[in-house]
This record gives structure tokens, C-alpha cells and sequence, in this order.
């Protein structure tokens, strides 16, 4: 097991713990999707179920313990995460029974005398009934027990619970790592410097989209932008777009604006993001930051009932309406 160099300070403060048997009784893992918080959390699970660890702290991945974690059989081991309802669709919470048979097994002791282990991914996917629950086993932990969270977004957890537990925030690497790692992954060099300023220095974010091949989508996004400026079928684009993930389609465009609101010397030498620049250039910034804020409120409303088509619309005729008001 190894995990990104950017980690590697971390789990080395983590793992010595573990040696000091310091380990905190709950911890808080965040940070932003691509930054390596869930490759973290499974390397300090197998470490804390690994009895005969190597001299970098990973787990060995031989002895029994590990054995027995790599065949999802481990009885220290409770993984706790979103759950298929009775319809065989997957749950949007983690309700109140989950949390609730965790305090049975921390009730008994470990089987092999060493860590009693849970992770709970998504934590801030947990509903109120069941955050409460988990509130009664932070407040009472037991001996060798050691409580995973796992948030994208732990401003959802209750104050309670953020302060309860040991919180770590991965943030992006400097540059020259992220960029070395990125070319080590087999990244074009003249990629990665784009990638990474639409990724906003996660280098794992930027990689994803390389991967996805986001610049064809948005090389397709300016296109678009460009023609509901100037009078295109604003139904038409919204069509397209709504074939597409929202959420991803609007993060990104998000960014783009926003790098175009900055229009620095490094964002004009990028031809995506100067091109998006160009684009909005008959706009001042105060109208930018307008139309940026509606796009952020519409990002927010993509999970409602309220239709999609008709929310991209919306915001592509008051794209159109910046666009024309620049130019007056």
C-alpha cells in the first residue's frame, strides 16, 4: 500500500500515534474530492488491523488481521456507509439503525485484543436522528476503539460532532508536487499546468478531468456560452446540457468564469481559460460576479424538484443579458 506524496506528512504524524497507542478516539477526515481523504482512511484501517506492520507503518497485508480485512470477514472491522433501501435503490442518508448497532459493538470487547475499528463514509450524509446517536457513542468511547469520519462536506455535521472529533483537512500540494506527480501518472506536460488552474491545485481533481477528457467538454461549454451571447437557441443548449451531469457541467463553468474574473498573466497564457476570458470580455466585473453568483445558487438547486431545463435557460438568458449590457 502507498499512498500520494502530498498524504505522506500526514500519515506519518497518524501512524506514529498509533505506535504511541495515541491514536484519537475519533477523527475527522475532509477535504476536497481527488485530494486522497478516502485513500487515507483505508490505509490507517488496515494499520490500526495489522499486527505485524512494516517499517513504514503500512499494514502488512500477510499476517491475519489483514488477511481477514482483505476478505471483508475482520470482526473489529464496521464499515458504515449508504445502504439500498428495501426497492433496491441506494439511500441518500445514513439513518439512525446504522449508528445505532454501532454502540452494541463497541459494548463488547475487540476479538483480537487489538483496534476495534469503524469508518462511517459519507459521515455528513448522515440524518439528524442518526447524528444524534453517534453524539452518545462520542461522548462515551470505549477503550481500542477508533472512529473514522469521512465528510466532503463536514460544514453538514452538527457542531457536536465536529468538536468531538480530531479534524484533519487535507489541502492541495504546492505546486511542483502536484505538477511531478501529475506528469509522473503519465500526464502530457503541457496539460498539466491548464488542469491544475481549472482544478484549483488538486492535482487528483485535475487528473480526473484530464481522464474524463473535460477539455472537450469545455472547449463545448465556451462554444455554447458563446452562442447564447449571440442569440442562439437558448432551448436548444439547455437540451444539451441537460444530458450532461449538472452538477460537474456547472463546477466547471463556475471556475471558468471565475479565473476569467481574475484574468491574471498565468489564466491569459492558458488557451482555455483565455478564451473564456475573450469571451466575457464585453462584460465588466461587477456583472461577472452577478452572473457567477446566479450560477452558484442554480448549482444549489439542481437537487430540487424544480426542472432542469428550465434553470439552464434561465441562466444562459442572463448570460445573454451581461453579455449585451457589456456591449451597450
Amino acid at each position: 500500500m502507498s499512498l500520494k506524496p502530498w498524504l505522506l506528512p500526514v500519515w506519518d504524524t497518524l501512524r506514529m500515534r498509533i505506535d504511541a497507542q495515541r491514536f484519537p478516539h475519533a477523527l475527522l477526515l475532509t477535504g476536497a474530492i481527488g485530494l486522497g481523504k478516502r485513500e487515507l482512511a483505508a490505509a490507517l484501517v488496515a494499520r490500526l488491523l495489522c499486527t505485524t506492520p512494516r517499517s513504514d507503518g503500512f499494514a502488512c497485508d500477510l499476517c491475519r488481521g489483514c488477511r481477514l480485512r482483505t476478505a471483508g470477514t475482520h470482526p473489529d472491522r464496521v464499515t458504515v456507509t449508504l445502504e439500498p433501501r428495501d426497492d433496491g435503490k441506494l439511500r441518500t442518508e445514513v439513518i439512525i439503525d446504522q449508528i445505532r448497532a454501532l454502540g452494541e459493538r463497541f459494548a463488547s470487547r475487540p476479538s483480537f485484543g487489538g483496534w476495534q475499528v469503524v469508518a462511517i463514509d459519507p459521515a455528513d450524509r448522515m440524518n439528524v436522528s442518526a447524528a444524534n446517536a453517534l453524539l452518545k457513542t462520542l461522548e462515551e468511547p470505549s477503550a481500542n476503539t477508533a472512529l473514522i469520519l469521512v465528510a466532503d462536506d463536514p460544514a453538514r455535521l452538527p457542531a457536536t460532532i465536529r468538536s468531538r472529533c480530531q479534524r484533519i483537512e487535507l489541502r492541495p500540494p504546492d505546486p511542483a508536487t502536484a505538477r511531478a506527480w501529475l506528469i509522473g501518472q503519465g500526464i502530457v506536460a503541457t496539460a498539466v499546468d491548464e488542469a491544475l488552474l481549472l482544478a484549483d491545485g488538486n492535482p487528483g481533481a485535475a487528473k480526473s478531468m484530464l481522464d474524463a477528457d473535460a477539455g472537450r467538454m469545455i472547449d463545448a461549454l465556451i462554444s455554447d456560452m458563446n452562442d447564447a451571447a449571440l442569440g442562439s437557441s437558448l432551448v436548444a443548449i439547455a437540451a444539451r446540457w441537460g444530458e450532461q451531469d449538472c452538477d460537474i457541467l456547472f463546477k466547471v463553468l463556475a471556475r471558468l468564469v471565475l479565473l476569467a474574473m481574475r484574468a491574471s498573466a498565468q489564466t491569459q497564457a492558458l488557451p482555455r481559460v483565455a478564451a473564456m476570458t475573450r469571451l466575457t470580455a464585453q462584460a465588466d466585473f461587477r456583472k461577472l460576479q452577478v452572473w457567477w453568483d446566479h450560477l452558484n445558487l442554480a448549482r444549489a438547486r439542481l437537487p430540487t424538484p424544480l426542472r432542469k431545463d428550465l434553470a439552464i435557460i434561465e441562466l444562459l438568458d442572463e448570460w445573454r443579458a451581461a453579455m449585451t449590457a457589456g456591449a451597450a
